[in-house]
């Protein structure tokens, strides 16, 4: 917007969320003692808007409303307002849309709370238009009732916000606890089969989001069930999902969700999550079984977040916005003939393959027609494009991947999306796994160095002098006290780390942060993990994560985190915690299994078999070499692996006292591989280690 107003509060933040909205005429406040202090000097309630910087619905609400200067005087004289980064404050914002799916069976965002000066909520609701619309209340209507209602019945509106806060500490405490038995495993596969969409894949309905977890969830049912229809349902999703309009078919990467059940209209924006959640399905289905498509689908999306989302130090950016030149998806679709004029006599196979029509194929409304402009989506077979152009399929892959590389680099003269230039520590975490992972299932050392130096940077500049988490970083400044998932997604990247290079730092840094995680997190009544520190802000609630939702919840990935850190030490104390953690949300699990696939994820190795692979060597040399890449090109989640040398050897058998008696033999390279705690005689050579895995 044009900057005609006198910046607000807004202007001193390094959000670049906030400062979208540093101009605008509301006297927006960040979040703080000085808001909730002038909401109780004034006698006036709080009005909580929660977005990110890359939300489409977040940007029509502040052009309709935060820019407007009537909408503005109104929200001035009735409330202090604030604005919140969700993405800064997912603890914040956490409570509040637990309030909003309380208040009003749904969520998303914008998200729009009134409160007490206390921070006690008794309204909520998402995206508000300025007027009466579509049967949605409007910003000019809402506001003198609130009003109204805060003036003339104070009493009851503070009875209401007590018993929304009563009820919110109530859900927030983990449930009773329950054994869980392996039939959740089943109970969750049968769940997952009758929301399956047999047509287009993936679950439900419209939208649809990736939700990769459902994904590993179901690879690891398919290994251990080759008769169910696991299989085929994961490839039917992975197969449709890269195909269509939700990834990028010409700068990679994936789009937030499907706004259809075709995953042909995207809502456009790219999340750095989405990508590292995505890559490793890729991976690992790959691993079951190798589908060129899946392995393309993986290496393109790290060539995308290493190309646009890498920050000069190394460490990856947030998201890209859906919108430029204020319209969503502006930036990445095209008319039919933007495309004959750049593509000349490849047109007609790219418009085959890409589903082009010169009518367009993007139909926001599906009652409408559409507006001339298309989505690239994958419409057809390289090999019915060879048998309708009458050329072999290698020429198409070719002549394709020459068009491609025409309208990509076309499209980089177009104005850009922006950018959400923020370091998060959780969000780097899970990129670093992936890129990991990647690295070794495909023996990509540029993806483990990248890694690396992503992982290296978390620790120099994101730590505080005590060596805990920071959660956000941007221009030279971290700050935001991390939270379980920052810690839960760095330390499963670490453990990652290690078995892609096998530099005994990583493990010593997880062991590290596992220790402040169990510290400052856990309760100890009950096993379970708290959100926040017992150093961080003290909000209305202390929450516990479980959800596996768009993101899995840290307590998830923690749970795995224990039981890979306790399989590679030994460390039988480690045993105690993951069985009071799996017991302290049985009865959540048991109850809907649906919910915490990675959670279950984590049950299906603790359950078993897994498998500890060792391999001592003199070096790291050709045989072992050789070892990790077969062992790296199989299916096998449920390992781990450590590499034992002259030079690490001390260094080793202190991490891991099991290991002292495994040696190098004869001069040989020996791999131990160990299944539920016994152990096979040594092997030292593929043949026999291939038997064996």
């Amino acid at each position: 917007m044009a900057k005609k107003n006198k910046p607000n509060q807004l202007i001193d933040s390094k959000s670049p969320y906030l400062l979208q909205h540093a101009y605008n005429p509301v006297n927006w406040y960040q979040w703080g003692d000085e808001a909730f202090a002038i909401a109780k000097k004034e006698n006036k309630p709080v009005f909580l808007s929660i977005g990110y910087s890359t939300c489409h619905w977040c940007h029509v609400m502040a052009h309709e409303s935060f820019e407007d200067e009537e909408v503005a005087a109104l929200m001035n004289e009735a409330f202090v307002n604030i604005k919140v980064d969700r993405e800064e404050r997912p603890d914040i914002d956490s409570i509040y849309m637990s309030v909003c799916q309380m208040l009003t069976g749904g969520g998303g965002w914008p998200l729009t709370i009134v409160m007490t000066p206390d921070k006690k909520p008794f309204f909520a609701t998402t995206y508000v238009p300025k007027e009466n619309n579509f049967g949605r209340f409007g910003m000019m209507e809402m506001i003198p009732q609130l009003v109204k209602a805060w003036k003339e019945r104070p009493d009851e509106i503070l009875k209401s916000a007590e018993e929304i806060t009563k009820k919110l500490t109530v859900s927030a405490a983990s449930g009773p606890r329950q054994q869980i038995s392996k039939q959740v495993f089943e109970s969750a596969y049968e769940s997952l089969v009758r929301i399956f969409d047999k047509d287009f894949g993936g679950f439900g309905t419209k939208p649809k989001f990736p939700m990769a977890h459902n994904i590993t969830f179901l690879l690891r049912y398919a290994a251990k069930n080759p008769e169910s229809n696991a299989l085929e349902m994961l490839n039917k999703t992975l197969d449709m999902i890269s195909k269509g309009g939700i990834r990028d078919h010409l700068g990679n990467g994936f789009h937030r969700y499907s706004t259809d059940s075709k995953w042909l209209i995207p809502h456009f924006e790219k999340m750095l999550y989405d990508q590292a959640l995505l890559i490793p399905a890729y991976a690992e289905a790959w691993q079951l079984k190798p589908n060129p498509v899946f392995k393309d689908a993986a290496e393109s999306t790290i060539e995308y977040v290493l190309r646009d989302m890498l920050s000069p130090e190394g460490a990856f950016f947030s998201a890209e916005d859906a919108d430029s030149e204020g319209v969503e998806g502006k930036f990445y679709v095209w008319e039919y003939d933007e495309i004959k004029s750049v593509l000349a006599d490849r047109t007609e196979l790219f418009t085959d393959a890409y589903g082009v029509l010169e009518a367009g194929n993007f139909i926001e409304d599906h009652n409408s027609e559409p507006d001339g402009t298309n989505i690239l989506y994958k419409a057809a077979s390289d090999s019915d494009l060879a048998d309708k152009h009458k050329i072999s399929e290698q020429e198409v892959i070719s002549r394709l991947k020459e068009a491609r590389k025409l309208l990509f680099d076309h499209r980089e003269k177009r104005i850009r999306p922006g950018l959400d230039d923020k370091i998060l520590c959780d969000w780097n975490g899970l990129m670093i796994l992936a890129l990991a992972k990647s690295g070794k299932i495909f023996n990509k050392k540029e993806y483990i160095t990248a890694a690396r130096k992503a992982s290296d940077f978390i620790f120099e500049k994101m730590t505080d002098s005590k060596g805990r988490l920071l959660h956000t970083y941007r221009k030279g400044k971290a700050d935001i006290p991390g939270n379980i998932d920052d810690y839960a997604f760095l330390i499963a990247a670490l453990i990652d780390l290690y078995e892609a290079d096998f530099d005994i730092l990583h493990i010593d840094r997880a062991r590290k942060l596992n220790d402040i995680l169990d510290k400052h997190f856990l309760d100890n009544s009950d096993g379970a993990y708290f959100f926040t520190a017992d150093y961080a802000e003290k909000l209305i609630v202390r929450k516990k994560e479980l959800y596996d939702g768009a993101l899995p919840s840290g307590t998830s990935l923690e749970l795995m985190n224990m039981i890979r850190l306790e399989r590679l030490s030994g460390d039988q104390r480690m045993k105690k915690k993951v069985k009071n953690l799996i017991e302290s949300y049985g009865s959540s699990v048991n109850s809907s299994p649906i919910a915490y696939t990675q959670f279950l994820n984590a049950l299906d190795f603790w359950f078993g078999p897994s498998m500890e692979i060792v391999i001592c060597a003199y070096d790291f040399d050709k045989t072992a070499k050789d070892m990790l890449e077969l062992i790296n090109s199989k299916f096998i989640p449920n390992k781990t692996i450590m590499l034992k040398t002259n030079e690490n050897s001390a260094k080793i058998e202190k991490l891991a006292p099991f290991t002292v008696g495994m040696k190098v033999v004869k001069g040989e390279t020996a791999a131990y591989v160990c299944t539920n705690n016994t152990c096979a005689a040594p092997v030292y050579d593929i043949a026999a280690l291939k038997k064996l895995i």
